[in-house]
């Protein structure tokens, strides 16, 4: 299942292979647009809602802590990104450079920035964000 999403770069520690052109919606369902535009509390309000109806969707899941990691709410992100490394099976990702990769490792690089304090404060490019084709 090929699925795109995640919200950060990834760096050069992740294997990528080449995905698909993707289309890009305004908002959409991952939020990648509030995201990037540091609408944090719209960003949360349109992923609270997609995990209604996809609660464990590692993308979802993804976006949603790295707005709450935004607003410094870090204990909720690192329990979504948690849950998204421990959904059932693991699903390829794509990011908006159109690289893919597993989901599991997203969560885990998640983690990892998590805890370098990597997603306060810093301005957001657009190549950082991934949206849904």
């Amino acid at each position: 299942m090929f699925i795109a999403a995640l919200a950060f770069t990834l760096g050069a520690s992740v294997q990528m292979e080449a995905a698909p052109a993707m289309h890009v919606e305004p908002a959409g369902d991952l939020a990648a647009a509030p995201i990037l535009a540091r609408r944090t509390e719209e960003a949360i309000a349109i992923l609270e809602q997609s995990r209604l109806s996809k609660p464990e969707d590692p993308a979802v899941l993804i976006n949603l802590g790295i707005a709450y990691a935004h607003i410094g709410r870090e204990a909720e992100a690192r329990a979504l990104f948690a849950q998204a490394l421990a959904a059932r099976g693991s699903l390829d990702l794509a990011i908006s450079s159109g690289d893919v990769a597993d989901s599991r490792l997203l969560a885990r690089r998640a983690i990892r920035m998590l805890d370098r304090g990597e997603f306060r404060s810093q301005p957001q490019s657009a190549s950082q964000l991934t949206l849904r084709d």
